[in-house]
């Protein structure tokens, strides 16, 4: 139980830490050439807020997995929403940052804080623990969204492929 733990709670951090790879060397080039809100939270904070959030994510849906007493017909649809959410997480670094696709960014992302949401409520009756653990996560994808949304505003793509 102690290594289901320790793997639940590290699994988010994979993707993280790949996403990473892509987000550095974009921040110091392509990055500081678009317009972005004087609001954005400076650079530095990303990775610390990831960190947490990720660990936060991945120890809620061990509880729903142990709760649920692991992968069972029960746990499809929370653990099935959740890893649904982890893809989009996951695939949103390489939209972004990547291929510099704002649009795309902004409409997966959309979708990504609702299946979060959609995530939360499915948590809800098998814990309140893990879905609170979740709603720091809404909020700052909340944040990103707008952030996602004012950047693709700000600065108009050539041509859209």
């Amino acid at each position: 139980i102690m290594w289901t733990m320790l793997g639940m709670t590290t699994l988010p951090h994979i993707g993280g830490f790949l996403g990473g790879l892509i987000t550095r060397s974009e921040v110091k080039t392509w990055y500081t050439t678009i317009r972005k809100p004087s609001w954005r939270p400076p650079n530095a904070a990303f990775p610390v807020v990831w960190t947490c959030l990720y660990t936060g994510m991945g120890y809620g849906s061990y509880l729903v997995y142990k709760e649920l007493g692991g992968l069972t017909e029960d746990a499809v649809v929370p653990l099935g929403l959740y890893g649904l959410q982890l893809a989009l997480n996951w695939a949103w670094t390489p939209i972004f940052f990547g291929a510099h696709k704002l649009k795309w960014a902004l409409v997966e992302i959309v979708f990504l804080t609702g299946t979060v949401g959609a995530t939360m409520v499915s948590w809800y009756p098998i814990s309140r623990t893990a879905t609170l653990l979740l709603a720091p996560y809404l909020s700052w994808l909340c944040l990103a969204t707008a952030l996602n949304y004012c950047i693709w505003r700000d600065n108009p793509e050539k041509k859209d492929n």
